[in-house]
């Protein structure tokens, strides 16, 4: 007979999964980082940089203040761990995982992606061979070398390069595999040869069977997860549906993922075979709206009964909540979100509204006040400033009062 488990159950297992409910290193560093990529399997990339951008955020919602360049060293350094690829979105993953997706490369050299970029690869390849050699050629490249002077692009011959080609075909080729990010300036990708960017130790490695690498992928987001259903699993990577169900079924039938009913949930999940379900958890973090514990706004509304909606692209007079929203973990459940933003030139981290959830707790202004502080510090910001927006606002801001007009110790 399948397990049934409570909701209850099904949230601490997750949490566990995702790093939370641990004691926090005293001095968080790059071996830190590491580990909880490793754990995470895929952290999401977005340009967004109202607060900080998102890919910087999980490892401060797991090990507190850590310094961001350990992050940076270990995605864009000389000893690198992680690389950049399309997981769950862009992302960055760990080295080891790259030739779980050269299937998708292929794929995508074939033109299974993006519709329109597919079709300038069918209809552009030679220009896209161009490309190519050129970076054969001359060696690490940016989007910007590709622009026309008339966009502050080098000069060229004319009709050679021009933005929205040279985009494409850079973009066509990543999705190929056949270049990577081999670093970034400021947010900007640096593009070379994927054999030349990556460790010789990782390009050798043999390429796996496309459903042995799918069943590996699936084993990654099961145990990122703890328990999650057939969909939860899919998405975590972004896998083809047909090709999903079929790893799953695989999985359960080898005895590597057990199903699992959670009380509430309309759907099978299963359990990760050393998931780990903790008598309770504790900790309090803010989590970005592409954190992976929430970035499925299905998975999000099932575990912890609340609806996360991404209002960065809705218009400013029809926003709930506001544009850049982080909901607020406390414990085992999501009590309260804000809206963030750094005023770098004022050093001030703005609380442009605050709102409680059904499940916050008389202790959670003073809780939320506390970690809102610690990420004011850790991003070199001297004060917390609430607007008073909200109908957590108030109390936050009488929670905050001792820290707001003063500077952070």
């Amino acid at each position: 007979m399948t397990e049934t488990i409570s909701l209850k159950t099904a949230r601490r297992i997750a949490l566990a999964a995702q790093g939370f409910g641990r004691a926090q290193p005293i001095k968080p560093d790059r071996k830190h980082v590491r580990d909880l990529a490793r754990r995470l399997g895929v952290i999401q990339i977005d340009s967004v940089n109202v607060v900080t951008r998102t890919h910087y955020l999980p490892a401060f919602s797991r090990l507190g203040d850590y310094p961001r360049e350990a992050l940076e060293a270990e995605v864009w350094g000389p000893k690198r761990s992680l690389f950049e690829y399309w997981g769950h979105e862009a992302s960055m993953m760990p080295l080891e995982l790259q030739p779980l997706f050269r299937w998708r490369m292929e794929r995508a050299r074939d033109g299974a992606m993006w519709t329109g970029l597919a079709r300038f690869g069918r209809e552009r390849r030679d220009y896209i061979d161009a490309v190519l050699a050129e970076i054969e050629r001359r060696g690490p490249v940016t989007g910007g070398d590709f622009a026309p002077k008339s966009e502050g692009g080098p000069r060229r011959q004319p009709g050679w390069w021009s933005w929205s080609d040279g985009k494409h075909a850079l973009e066509w080729l990543f999705w190929g595999g056949l270049i990577t990010t081999k670093t970034r300036n400021g947010f900007e990708r640096v593009y070379d040869l994927t054999e030349r960017a990556l460790a010789a130790r990782i390009i050798d490695l043999p390429t796996p069977r496309e459903d042995d690498a799918q069943r590996e992928l699936v084993r990654i987001a099961a145990r990122a997860q703890g328990v999650a259903t057939a969909a939860d699993l899919r998405d975590w990577f972004r896998l083809p549906l047909a090709d999903a169900r079929a790893r799953v079924h695989e999985l359960v039938e080898a005895g590597e993922l057990a199903p699992v009913q959670v009380r509430g949930w309309r759907h099978m999940a299963y359990l990760a075979p050393d998931a780990r379900a903790p008598r309770k958890v504790t900790g309090a973090a803010l989590l970005s709206p592409f954190d992976n514990l929430i970035w499925t706004r299905d998975r999000t509304e099932r575990l912890f009964g609340v609806k996360i909606r991404l209002e960065i692209y809705t218009p400013a007079e029809k926003r709930t909540h506001g544009y850049y929203v982080l909901p607020f973990l406390e414990d085992e459940a999501i009590t309260a979100r804000v809206d963030l933003k750094s005023d770098r030139a004022a050093g001030a981290l703005l609380v442009q509204a605050a709102w409680r959830e059904p499940e916050a707790t008389p202790e959670t202004p003073e809780r939320l006040a506390d970690t809102l502080n610690r990420m004011a510090r850790w991003l070199s910001l001297e004060r917390v400033h609430i607007v008073g927006k909200g109908d957590l606002a108030a109390a936050l801001e009488a929670a905050s009062r001792k820290r707001i007009d003063s500077p952070l110790a």
